[in-house]
């Protein structure tokens, strides 16, 4: 095995091994063995990795789940959540996108799977205030990368704040893709106020406006309302979203895609 591929499993693991602990709030370091089929002393070393993170916390004997709207927000347990989804969504997401148009991307990891697409689409202008989108743009030939400032937050990894909301609002652009934590029969929800006001704001810079969520998010609610289903043009979602789930939102919007994984 080279270096690259054991790293990828290391990432794999210590992804399945924090969703262990979330789903079942906490979990002994003798079960994490058992279940992931390592040595106790490789699950204490992913332990202290999840913990440097931010994604769990170390316990004598085991770990617990951090609350929900910690995890959920953290930057390196998104990278590694639903990635096939994602990429899935992603395609079908470009797909919607026209050549030399301007296309404004929030700080969600789908969208971020979406500016993995954008090179084949170039030339065109892109506006974010997701860094590792704009570290990943900044080399992408024939695109015209508009950085989108703020205050810094690194569980995020992007700019949030007034600074990015006044930034959002001073451009307007053909299309705006965003992803939120949560959507219900009637809103898309987030859980943080600071990103749903760069969101708001990012929806009405837009002229076409996508929504673009993996199948956890659906039938679930948030603390704070982004907005509603009918200010979304398209809705894309996975293929591995519940059947039940995908009729619900079909019945109540106007245009539904889903990828097909």
């Amino acid at each position: 095995m080279n270096s690259r591929q054991h790293t990828s499993g290391k990432s794999a693991r210590w992804r399945d091994m924090a969703e262990h602990i979330v789903r079942r709030g906490s979990a002994t370091v003798t079960e994490l063995a058992e279940s992931f089929d390592v040595s106790v002393m490789t699950v204490h070393r992913d332990l202290d990795e999840l913990e440097r993170q931010g994604m769990v916390r170390k316990v004598r004997g085991g770990a617990t789940a951090q609350a929900s709207n910690v995890w959920e927000s953290n930057i390196a347990y998104r990278l590694m959540a639903h990635t096939a989804e994602k990429d899935a969504i992603a395609r079908v997401v470009a797909g919607l996108i026209e050549p030399g148009s301007s296309v404004m991307l929030d700080d969600s990891t789908t969208a971020l799977a979406v500016a993995r697409q954008l090179g084949e689409l170039a030339p065109l202008t892109v506006l974010t205030n997701f860094l590792e989108a704009i570290r990943l743009l900044a080399a992408t030939p024939d695109i015209r990368l508009i950085a989108l400032g703020g205050e810094y937050h690194s569980t995020h990894d992007s700019f949030l704040g007034l600074g990015c909301v006044d930034a959002v609002e001073a451009v307007s652009t053909d299309v705006v893709v965003v992803s939120t934590s949560a959507v219900s029969d009637q809103y898309a929800f987030h859980q943080e106020q600071e990103i749903v006001l760069v969101k708001r704001a990012m929806l009405g810079s837009g002229t076409r406006r996508i929504l673009a969520v993996d199948g956890s998010k659906l039938a679930r609610v948030a603390l704070h309302r982004v907005a509603p289903l009918d200010d979304f043009d398209v809705i894309v979602v996975d293929s591995n979203a519940p059947a039940e789930m995908l009729q619900r939102l079909r019945d109540r919007h106007r245009r539904v895609e889903v990828a097909e994984l």
